[in-house]
């Protein structure tokens, strides 16, 4: 359902655009660097909303994502540089890929692994993983992403 639902997402902000703010479309080069950067994959769902937004807000709703690659010096929204510095002062284990915050409490990551689509989980920082209870905020970012929007459009 990923796609579907990242497809319905897209199609709500697009017919919203005057509650959203991203830095646009990014070049697959890029996206490929950022991947390279993290030493990781990226998933369809996440990886084609960095092709066609790049990162930034739909209402208060704010998706990390790949905004240049300057990644030792940026900030939020840049998915790359929060990724990388969470796992300098946190230990972020390398599978987590941070994709927004929940406020002042535990980040949203994306926990790649095995699945083509992984589940959005909640991560606190500073806590040892085994310490983590891995909660699942979404089964995959196209469902937090139409979740997110849809709660936006409803406040």
């Amino acid at each position: 359902m990923s796609l579907k639902d990242f497809e319905t997402a897209m199609r709500l902000i697009e017919e919203n655009e005057d509650q959203a703010d991203f830095v646009g479309p990014r070049d697959a080069a890029l996206v490929d660097k950022a991947e390279k950067a993290l030493g990781i994959k990226f998933p369809p769902s996440y990886r084609e909303f960095l092709l066609r937004l790049g990162a930034g807000s739909f209402g208060a709703l704010e998706i990390y994502g790949v905004i240049d690659d300057e990644w030792e010096d940026s900030s939020v929204p840049d998915a790359i540089w929060y990724t990388l510095n969470e796992r300098d002062e946190y230990d972020l284990p390398k599978h987590l890929l941070v994709i927004a915050a929940a406020g002042d409490g535990p980040l949203y990551c994306l926990k790649l692994g095995q699945e083509k689509e992984p589940p959005v989980i909640f991560y606190s920082p500073g806590l040892e993983e085994e310490e983590q209870d891995s909660e699942i905020a979404a089964e995959d970012f196209g469902a937090f992403l139409l979740e997110g929007v849809r709660d936006e459009l409803d406040a």
